[in-house]
């Protein structure tokens, strides 16, 4: 009897040094269980690899404490290249999703020596990129650089969208001068030329792709080079990281989500220990979904909104949408699946991702949204299950658009009224259908009936791209039209590791009986 409770005693000492011991190195991964450094940090040049040594420094204002802290997410995993054993595979789902910007390339170091800054400080200027192989694009970060606003050619941005209608697209796509950003340099750097990146640079690091006007490859080969022993003049000093970003298709949810997918993965590539700051460096109106980019991000601005030049002491620029994962899936193959964070970090696999699920994870907690999300109960104990049919509806836009919504769904408002009268009379568990008339909700109210929903249902639609932030035990039942299949939510929901169903349609007309029995399985499936 004794040795049996002596065992139960080494075991019990065993599990709390072992629960201990995992607690220690998830608290490690995780920056903000401690307390954020009042000093700004800027990353400082290392030989060696390509990993962030930070250096701090005060400044009066103490400017970081004006950035968001990172949440806590239950599927964050490190994304420093230094915590982990090996370097991401090439074409491996971490590349895809998380830090595959292997590549350090420096473009510009601080010269020995050089103390003066022109806002007071630590050495010179600086830039470099971290190159993606999987991706082919790159994260480029850089001090003491200066915006000179009125060199860059672009509408204002930021209007009332009612006041702009009829503005065209091509006004609102910045083009720069050169001159348009200068950076400081020592006289060696200055002595062979006054350009930061060469064509050659821009071409293996910065390339076009399919775009015909890349702006971030734009924006950095307006780049010159100035005396780093003449002072900047400044209008204003941003103390604070900040991100530029230069959107295209703005208005449009699933492209605005690979926008913010780029920007939280340049965030945590570059080492960010508060939420950055964010400079819109394009010229287009407000939009609903700017509530968001406020929301994940610490404050936003728009380039031209600045009263004169305007120097950054830590910026950093985030690759376009079009290069992340999310876009580049529907026309090349990736072949992940998503998985749990805690799977991954006992056992990684090249074939598996817990990313999609951290950034949705991210996007909630922004709103202040649970990230473990208790079932409903009625009061006979009875399970409720929320069904969110995701609508189609007329909106405006953008300044071109018309405020008509194409339809890909023709019969909606009677699929949706047979599921209404269905779900009333279902005895097998409660249902709560939700009309998701997503126009006519807050950005929050959106992402809370997304991750409140147990089966997200809809027609092929941009509003669908949610699905992000749905719970990991959520299922996808997907609408398709035949002029609409797309693999956009089928991969979204292998990423994220959600069951994803889908009806395809012989034109755009659905059968009411058949997305009813489709959806009654589903729910069977789960218990209901």
């Amino acid at each position: 009897m004794m040795k049996m409770k002596s065992k139960y005693l080494k075991l019990l000492i065993f599990l709390f040094i072992l629960n201990s011991i995992t607690f220690g190195l998830y608290f490690s991964s995780h920056p903000t269980h401690h307390k954020q450094n009042t000093h700004h940090q800027i990353p400082q040049f290392d030989t060696q690899d390509h990993t962030h040594l930070i250096v701090s420094f005060s400044t009066n204002n103490n400017s970081s404490s004006n950035n968001k802290p990172w949440p806590i997410l239950p599927s964050y995993l490190p994304w420093s290249i230094s915590s982990s054993p090996n370097t991401p595979a090439f074409r491996s789902c971490e590349s895809y999703f998380g830090n595959g910007f292997t590549r350090r390339v420096d473009v510009l170091k601080p010269e020995k020596g050089m103390r003066k800054m022109g806002h007071g400080g630590l050495g010179g200027g600086w830039f470099r990129c971290f190159f993606s192989e999987t991706l082919r694009s790159s994260i480029c970060e850089g001090g003491v650089i200066r915006m000179h606003p009125d060199k860059i050619r672009m509408s204002n941005g930021g209007e009332v969208l009612e006041t702009v209608i009829g503005r065209g697209e091509d006004e609102e796509l910045p083009r720069f001068e050169f001159g348009a950003f200068d950076i400081q340099a020592g006289g060696s750097v200055l002595k062979k030329s006054n350009k930061l990146a060469d064509e050659a640079f821009l071409n293996e690091y910065l390339q076009n792709g399919a775009v015909s006007r890349h702006a971030m490859r734009d924006l950095v080969g307006s780049f010159k080079l100035v005396d780093a022993d003449d002072e900047l003049e400044c209008s204003e000093w941003v103390e604070e990281p900040t991100l530029l970003i230069t959107r295209y298709e703005y208005a449009n949810l699933f492209h605005t989500v690979t926008d913010w997918y780029s920007a939280y993965v340049s965030s945590r590539v570059t080492g960010l220990p508060n939420r950055p700051q964010l400079v819109f460096v394009d010229g287009h109106c407000m939009t609903q979904l700017e509530e968001t980019w406020k929301a994940v991000f610490s404050g936003l601005r728009y380039a031209k909104n600045f009263s004169g030049p305007v120097c950054f002491r830590h910026a950093i620029l985030s690759p376009l949408g079009y290069e992340t994962a999310m876009f580049k899936g529907l026309s090349e193959d990736i072949d992940c699946y998503g998985a749990s964070a805690h799977d991954l970090w006992q056992k990684p696999d090249d074939k598996k991702t817990a990313r999609i699920s951290e950034f949705g994870e991210m996007i909630r907690a922004a709103f202040s949204l649970p990230l473990h999300r208790p079932h409903q109960s009625s009061k006979s104990g009875s399970q409720i299950h929320d069904v969110l049919f995701v609508r189609r509806e007329d909106y405006l836009a953008h300044p071109r658009h018309g405020g008509k919504v194409q339809s890909r769904l023709s019969n909606e408002q009677q699929v949706f009224d047979a599921l209404k009268s269905w779900s009333s009379s279902h005895t097998e568990c409660r249902i709560n259908l939700i009309n998701g008339l997503f126009a006519h909700m807050s950005m929050k109210e959106q992402v809370k009936a997304i991750q409140d929903a147990s089966v997200i249902v809809g027609a092929h639609g941009a509003g669908l791209t949610h699905i992000v932030s749905a719970s990991p035990d959520a299922e996808i039942l997907e609408i398709v039209a035949s002029e609409f299949r797309r693999p956009h939510f089928e991969l979204i929901a292998k990423w994220k590791g959600l069951k994803y169903h889908p009806i395809y349609l012989g034109g755009s007309n659905a059968n009411p009986t058949v997305v009813i029995e489709k959806l009654r399985n589903i729910l069977k499936s789960i218990g209901c």
